[in-house]
Formats: structure tokens, sequence, C-alpha cells
């Protein structure tokens, strides 16, 4: 077989484009691939959470409006404890006691307030939750008279004490949260409840 022969069946037999071209490394290929592709970054855990502490200028504002609320009933008393004014503020001062203990009085947040305060704090809840249940075993106006009285009363001991007590542990003389906005708060947390309930009972 000649030489020209010999080409021809090599040239008729392998592709072209192998003679022409250089085979591609398959390894360096990957490898390039790769150098482009950068590593998923891992998602950044959500920044943890500090959890609150109890409120007691809260409280303050909770037991506030639950005074006023009791005093205003007083004004209706000939209407008898079965009327709409009456069973509509009762209803009211519950809403600000429920709120009280379930969003500012938690056991975690009493756990995580000063020690200076938490006492103050154990015993808000203590008096909210007595107050609670005195509202709901009503039957006469003159138990509401003195519910009236009593919380009136705490009100202004509590608003006392926390006072004293912040401006000698602390030194403070002017609190971070004004009794206003403090009943702002209280107002706005209750208004979350009943509306959280709200949606449960549909």
């Amino acid at each position: 077989m000649g030489l020209l022969a010999f080409i021809t069946t090599i040239i008729n037999r392998v592709p072209i484009e192998r003679v022409l071209f250089a085979r591609p490394d398959p390894t360096k290929a990957l490898e390039e691939f790769a150098a482009t592709m950068t590593a998923p970054e891992a998602p950044e855990s959500p920044p943890r959470q500090a959890v609150a502490i109890a409120c007691v200028p809260c409280a303050l504002g909770h037991f506030s409006t639950s005074a006023g609320l009791l005093n205003e009933v007083v004004r209706f008393e000939k209407e008898g404890i079965t009327s709409n004014e009456v069973l509509d503020r009762i209803a009211k001062v519950l809403e600000e006691q429920n709120a009280l203990e379930r969003v500012d009085l938690t056991p975690e947040k009493i756990r995580d307030t000063p020690k200076w305060e938490r006492e103050l704090a154990e015993e808000a809840l203590q008096q909210s939750r007595s107050l609670r249940h005195r509202l709901e075993t009503l039957t006469t106006i003159n138990e509401l008279k003195e519910l009236a009285a009593d919380t009136g009363g705490y009100y202004r001991n509590l608003n006392r004490k926390w006072w004293k007590l912040r401006v000698t542990q602390t030194g403070k003389t002017e609190p971070e949260l004004t009794l206003e906005d403090a009943k702002k708060m209280a107002a706005e947390e209750a208004e979350k409840e009943v509306e959280k309930r709200w949606t449960e009972k549909k």
C-alpha cells in the first residue's frame, strides 16, 4: 500500500475534527466550571429576640384604666347590676386584666425583670387575678362598689411603691415610660387580646 493510499485511508476513518482540534479534557472543563460556581451562603439565623421584661408601668396603666371604669360603674347603680352600662364596663375591666396577665406579666417576663421590680410585678399579677375572679362572681352593686374602692386603692399603692423603689434603686426620677404611654400600650394590648379571642370564636 502506498503512502498516499495509507493517508487517504486514515483520513476516511478518522473524523477531521479529531485531527484538527485537540480533544477536550473533561477534568479540566469540570474544574473550570467549578471555579465559576460560588458556594451557597448559609442562611443567616434570625437574631435571637430578647424577651421583654415584665412591665410594671404597664400594670399601672391597666389598673388605672380598670379603677376608672369601675368608678364609672358606680354612677349606674340605680340601673342595677344587670344594666348594659354596668355589664359593658365590667367586660372592659376583664379585658384590661386579661391583657395584663397574658401579655405584660407572663412568667417569662417576670423572671427577666430586675429583682427590685420583680416583687411588684408578682404582686400586681396576684392582684389582677383576684380582681378578675371577684368580677366574675359579682352579684350585687354593693360588691361592685367595694371592688371599685379596692381597685382604686391598690392602684394608688402600686404607683407609690413603684416610684419610690425606682428612685432608690436606679437613682432615676424620670420614667422611661409615662403613665399616659403605659395606658396607651395597655389599651392597645387589650384590643389585640379581644381581636384574638373574637377570631378564635369564629
